[in-house]
Parts: C-alpha cells; structure tokens; sequence
C-alpha cells in the first residue's frame, strides 16, 4: 500500500536502509522484531493463509503425461509390439516350449 506525503514517519537503521510506517503501532511492531505474518491485520498474513483471493476457483492444468515406448538393448521396436501383439496362448505355448528344450 502507499504512504500518502505527510502521513507515517521513516526510520532509518544503522546500515542506512530506510522503512517507511503508517502508524505508531507498525513502527513498534517492527523494532520488536514481530513477524507481520504473525498479525492477523496485515497483508502478510493474508497473503499466507490465501484470504481476499477472487480467482481462486479456477484450478491450474496440468499436461498429463504421453505415453510412448522406446527399445530396449536386446530388442528393437518392432519386436516388442509384435510380441505385445500376440496372443496370451501363443505365448504361453511358445514359453513352455523353451522350458521344455532346457
């Protein structure tokens, strides 16, 4: 918020950084080293606990992931989706079969 000339008072500390109050009571609350999140009347703490917020029912999009495959060291792509392709009692018949030969 703005100070309007001739309204609050300054304050200058010891490594020349200046602050600007509204009143007495900000002054105070500032040399004894309170937190403005800790007061419930300042903008601090209303920016913290999400208070006076009008957008707030518009929820942010998220990119959902895609899905895709790539190939693996001793197979290429093609090989993959043909074996994702074939039926489960192919499959099974062939896995037996390699038992079998050991």
């Amino acid at each position: 918020y703005r100070i309007y000339p001739g309204h609050g008072q300054k304050s200058v500390a010891k490594d020349g950084k200046v602050s600007f109050f509204i009143s007495a009571k900000a002054d105070s609350l500032f040399h004894q080293r309170i937190k403005p999140v800790k007061l419930r009347w300042t903008q601090a703490w209303r920016r913290m606990n999400k208070k006076g917020k009008t957008d707030e029912n518009t929820k942010k999009r998220t990119r959902k992931a895609q899905k895709f495959q790539k190939a693996i060291v001793g197979m290429s792509l093609d090989d993959l989706k043909k074996k994702k392709a074939m039926k489960p009692e192919l499959r099974q018949a062939k896995e037996t079969a390699a038992k079998e030969a050991k």
